[in-house]
C-alpha cells in the first residue's frame, strides 16, 4: 500500500515537471517570436510596432494564434502551391498572416505587402536562430 502512494506522488510530480517544461518551452517561444518582431521592425523601414516591450509581445501573441489556427488552415489549402514552389510560397501564406495581424491591431502597421514578405523572412529566420540557441541551452 505505501509503494503505490509513493509511486503516484512520484507520477504527480512527473506530470507537474512535465508540464512546467511544456510551458517554458511556449515562453521561449513566444519570447523568441517578439524578439523577431523586433528585428524585423529595426531592419525594415515598412514595418512598424507602436509601443514598448508588452507591445511587442501583444504582436507575438495575436502573430502565433492566427498562425497556429488560420495560418495552419491557409497552408493546407495552398499546399498545391507550396510543392510547386519548394516550399517559397509558405512566406507569402506568413506574409499574409502578419497583414491581417496588421489590420487587426492598431499596435502593428505594415506599410505593403513586400515589407510584409520581407518581415516574415526575417521572423522566420530569428525565431528559428533563437528557438534552436534556447533549445541547446535549455533541455527542456
Amino acid at each position: 500500500m505505501l509503494s503505490t502512494i509513493q509511486f503516484v506522488g512520484w507520477d504527480q510530480r512527473f506530470a507537474s515537471a512535465k508540464a512546467y517544461n511544456l510551458f517554458m518551452k511556449l515562453l521561449v517561444r513566444w519570447g523568441a517570436l517578439a524578439l523577431s518582431f523586433w528585428v524585423a521592425t529595426a531592419l525594415i523601414p515598412g514595418i512598424d510596432v507602436m509601443g514598448g516591450f508588452t507591445t511587442y509581445l501583444w504582436v507575438a501573441l495575436l502573430f502565433g494564434l492566427l498562425n497556429a489556427t488560420l495560418g495552419s488552415l491557409l497552408k493546407i489549402l495552398t499546399l498545391p502551391a507550396v510543392i510547386l514552389t519548394l516550399g517559397l510560397f509558405l512566406v507569402v501564406v506568413n506574409a499574409s498572416i502578419l497583414m491581417l495581424v496588421s489590420r487587426w491591431s492598431d499596435k502593428l502597421e505594415v506599410n505593403n505587402f513586400w515589407s510584409a514578405i520581407f518581415a516574415a523572412v526575417i521572423i522566420s529566420l530569428v525565431t528559428r536562430v533563437v528557438s534552436n540557441v534556447g533549445k541547446k541551452a535549455l533541455p527542456l
